[in-house]
């Protein structure tokens, strides 16, 4: 093609608006897509790594934790990233999720840490409990770099926590603020508390409470009267 022929045809394409070059080769648009390329993941949208298959894991609570503690298959999972794992006493009959730790959490090394945790506290001294008399825990021990937890580490995360709470076995499980209740249960914290929820677990079902998280009361102190009912429901259900 002569440089003039060239210019020529260029000149007609951005006439007709084409501006950006897209590939070297011409795809036709219009062709239906074939069962294969339906069912192929985007190659520019990578999803979250899989958990290992339930039989995979480990199949007792400490062997769980110290994998929690250590396994690269987490989401979030790096060579530097603080992990805060689960504490207190399993055998409790009380179990409380949260979804992650905080910025606070992870230096401390603790969950619930902080003012946060000094609110957590006072609400277990209601209902005669402390961190020694529960088992705490979170969806996940790492905290993501975005500070949220959605889309399909929120499922890994939760098809985690289904097996953790199935070897830790409750009596009652708390679920503490809008992302833990919706990864556990698909509901809102707005939705779902004020009436009992069952977790199914490979164990079997674990009745379950939901509430508002401490760092929620702290910004919304208002709130605090719809905790205290919660406080009361998970008192009844632990006493019956």
């Amino acid at each position: 093609m002569s440089p003039a022929a060239a210019a020529s045809a260029l000149a007609w394409w951005a006439e007709a608006g084409v501006d950006t070059l897209v590939g070297e080769a011409p795809r036709d648009w219009l062709r239906p897509k074939s069962a294969a390329e339906s069912e192929a993941p985007s190659a520019e949208a990578p999803t979250a790594e899989a958990p290992p298959a339930a039989q995979e894991l480990p199949p007792q609570l400490e062997l769980f934790r110290a994998w929690l503690a250590s396994t690269d298959d987490l989401a979030f999972a790096a060579p530097s990233a603080p992990r805060v794992c689960p504490a207190g006493d399993p055998a409790s009959g009380l179990m409380i999720l949260a979804d992650m730790p905080s910025g606070e959490d992870c230096a401390a090394g603790t969950l619930l840490s902080g003012e946060t945790g000094r609110l957590f506290d006072r609400m277990l001294a209601a209902i005669g409990r402390d961190r020694n008399s529960i088992y705490l825990a979170a969806l996940s021990c790492l905290r993501s770099p975005s500070g949220r937890l959605a889309g399909a580490e929120q499922q890994q995360c939760a098809t985690l926590a289904r097996h953790h709470v199935g070897l830790a076995a409750p009596r009652v499980l708390l679920l503490l603020g809008d992302n833990t209740a919706k990864a556990m249960l698909g509901l809102a914290v707005a939705q779902g508390r004020g009436r009992w929820h069952e977790i199914a677990t490979h164990a079997g079902p674990v009745k379950a409470l939901v509430t508002l998280a401490p760092a929620q009361l702290l910004e919304r102190p208002k709130f605090k009267a719809h905790a205290w009912a919660d406080l009361q429901m998970l008192a009844e259900g632990l006493s019956g």
